[in-house]
């Protein structure tokens, strides 16, 4: 009975690796650029079909795929914070909401004219097939998912940490003034946080059609998604974004398990609703000065 039990939780930490690049993304853009992105599930869903088009039409491999997409991702959020979202940087918080969720909704009404509402399948030779390590038995495919997912977040890790760039970005999040009064290009490096933000949902979502079927409805659901786990992370947290989707990971597995998949969600927010209540400012988030 315990190895069921721990099938569950490896399974859900392996998906909460996903969840947790996902909204590693909505992390940095808020934490830098202090913008919501209400529109970050439609882009996941987009990053979603682009590996679905890049596999079904020339054959590339998802986690291949992951990269071309990562890097398209970048230079559309890189464009749209240059010349959109900018503008609206500083303005009341209900003009970027109506901003963004009007972006959203554009997003899945091109989905649906393009592909429809039907579910799209990637199909993977090597969805079914599993691992076996002791006890465990573990899906191929959601363990290289998980490793794919785990170097993109080191690689973001190590980029805000050691190159100069990260230092520079990292500077404009703890203090704005001060970043411009030392001649910092603030509106460069938050145009590179929103592109940088997008390249980790472009490389969750090319991740997440190795487990899940493409549907232009997910939109709001991982947009959901992504605000429980930063929340419960701690908001502008990148850490914290991990941490939340672990355990938000880890929680769905075993109410899907435990319950009913259809209660998955539930367990998800009674756990928000606990970090909200016993520690406001989220797991690994500061104290609001």
């Amino acid at each position: 009975m315990l190895a069921i039990y721990l099938n569950v939780v490896v399974q859900g930490v392996l998906t909460g690796l996903l969840y947790g690049l996902m909204a590693l993304g909505l992390s940095a853009i808020f934490g830098v650029v202090r913008v919501v992105n209400f529109a970050h599930g439609e882009f996941a869903v987009v990053a979603m079909y682009a590996a679905f088009v890049l596999f079904r039409v020339y054959g590339i491999d998802p986690m291949w795929a992951m990269l071309p997409i990562a890097v398209a991702f970048f230079v559309i959020g890189y464009a749209l914070q240059h010349t959109v979202i900018d503008a609206f940087v500083g303005r009341p918080d209900h003009e970027q909401f109506i901003l963004l969720v009007g972006l959203a909704i554009v997003i899945t009404n091109g989905l649906l004219l393009v592909f429809g509402p039907d579910a799209q399948p990637a199909n993977l030779p090597y969805a079914f097939d599993s691992v076996m390590v002791g006890p465990l038995i573990i899906d191929e495919v959601r363990v290289y998912a998980a490793v794919a997912a785990l170097a993109v977040c080191a690689a973001l890790f190590a980029f805000f940490r050691f190159t100069r760039t990260g230092t520079a970005i990292r500077a404009c999040a703890d203090n704005l003034v001060g970043a411009a009064v030392v001649g910092l290009n603030v509106r460069r490096l938050y145009a590179l946080t929103f592109g940088l933000g997008l390249a980790c949902v472009g490389a969750a979502g090319a991740l997440m059609i190795t487990i899940a079927d493409a549907v232009p409805s997910l939109g709001p659901a991982y947009t959901l998604l992504a605000f429980t786990i930063v929340i419960v992370g701690g908001l502008g947290s990148m850490t914290g974004a991990l941490v939340g989707g672990l355990l938000i990971g880890v929680s769905e597995a075993l109410a899907g398990f435990l319950v009913a998949p259809s209660m998955k969600s539930m367990f998800s927010f009674a756990l928000l609703i606990a970090v909200l209540v016993l520690r406001p400012q989220g797991l690994l988030g500061k104290k609001p000065a």
